[in-house]
């Protein structure tokens, strides 16, 4: 039996880097039966595939993410649709217009979430703080005005569920329709006032920018990526902002670097701790003719997976790949993705991810691993610490 046909969806939970890495050495584009798809593992491959929309397609039959969320989504066309879709996401996240609402929006969620921790002495970060402050920044820059945090978590962790339902697992489907519905439900209202009276949210550039006067995008069409961005939104920043945490609480010398130096050394550590632990593992493509990669030929019509967090650990790109080291020498991550469907909201994670964990390590003196024991990280094609403890000086 080959190395992919002993590959598990268990065993990528648990930690697909090792895989990853033998993937890359000895099998870099091959199929692995656990999950439906082709993975596509080195940098250069994962880059090729994500580039050439002609020969690998946005548009996958078997996707789990359009099975969740609906067809069409911003992740998942190619061409006019695409564009019309990314409309509203580019007005809205463009960096220009990210650099004037960002600090508006997300300095009262950090700091009303930071008060509620100041003076206990612990605290366990994903659901005390990253998670329902990234959730919030993101729902209400979209549109979702109201919807309260309990709310956005479970419509997170059910949508996570369907996205990463590669195996086709009838049960875990059942949990991200359920949460789809949800949103289905939710959102109309929104829908109905921002059709009447927009304003600046992406729900609204996305039904108004660009159309003639009296006329608005249909909701159909709008929907399926509504979810997506609720979903990517809050797995980007929230998750991402935990992992370079993780890796600073793990190496404790180069926290006291950071600490000594936020300005100059926190960006860098968030670019390292999103290349170190890529939130979101894949790009999917569908050959649209028969694609000879990596010495492989991938049949036509086949799902591929272009592994992205595979390829910001790619030893060819990158030396000594699993370590975190915010002094690396090397540039640039693959966490964002590549091509034309490299994320949407690029330049919000961006800023989200530093203003989560600023008031954190401004504010939390003696900030420390609860118990010395590091988070466990689970996932793979969403990857996060399962929980986060720490400790800090009340």
């Amino acid at each position: 039996m080959s190395f992919a046909n002993e590959i598990t969806v268990a065993a990528l939970d648990a930690d697909p880097y090792p895989i990853y890495a033998r993937l890359r050495r000895e099998a870099p584009v091959a199929w692995i039966p656990a999950a439906n798809v082709w993975f596509v593992t080195r940098w250069r491959d994962v880059e090729a595939v994500t580039k050439n929309s002609k020969l690998f397609a946005a548009e996958v039959a078997t996707s789990p993410v359009e099975r969740s969320m609906g067809t069409p989504t911003i992740l998942t066309c190619d061409g006019p649709a695409h564009g019309e879709l990314r409309r509203g996401f580019d007005q809205k996240y463009k960096p220009r217009s990210v650099a004037a609402f960002i600090d508006d929006l997300v300095q009262p969620i950090a700091q009303s979430y930071l008060a509620r921790l100041v003076g206990k002495g612990r605290a366990e970060l994903m659901a005390d703080y990253f998670e329902p402050a990234s959730s919030l920044a993101v729902a209400q820059s979209l549109g979702f005005a109201g919807i309260d945090v309990d709310t956005l978590r479970h419509w997170f962790h059910g949508l996570s569920i369907g996205a990463a339902n590669f195996e086709n697992d009838p049960a875990k489907q059942a949990i991200a329709d359920a949460a789809s519905s949800d949103i289905d439900r939710a959102v109309m209202p929104i829908f109905d006032r921002l059709e009447r009276d927009p304003d600046g949210s992406a729900i609204s550039r996305m039904l108004h920018d660009g159309m003639a006067p009296g006329t608005v995008r249909p909701r159909d069409f709008l929907l399926p990526s509504i979810k997506v961005a609720l979903l990517g939104g809050m797995q980007e920043p929230g998750h991402g902002a935990a992992s370079v945490l993780a890796g600073l609480l793990t190496h404790p010398d180069q926290l006291a670097e950071v600490l000594a130096d936020l300005d100059g050394l926190l960006p860098k550590a968030v670019d390292e701790g999103l290349r170190w632990v890529a939130p979101i593992g894949t790009q999917m493509r569908q050959t649209t003719a028969a694609a000879e990669l990596g010495g492989v030929t991938i049949p036509a019509g086949e799902p591929v997976a272009a592994v992205i967090s595979s390829a910001c650990r790619d030893e060819a790109r990158f030396s000594a790949p699993d370590r975190f080291d915010i002094r690396r020498p090397e540039n640039g991550h693959a966490a964002y993705g590549f091509g034309t469907h490299f994320c949407a909201g690029r330049w919000f994670a961006q800023r989200l991810v530093p203003a989560l964990l600023r008031p954190l390590l401004e504010n939390l003196p003696k900030l420390h691993l609860a118990d010395d024991k590091a988070p466990v990280f689970r996932g793979w094609e969403f990857r996060a610490p399962a929980a986060f403890q720490v400790t800090f000086a009340g």
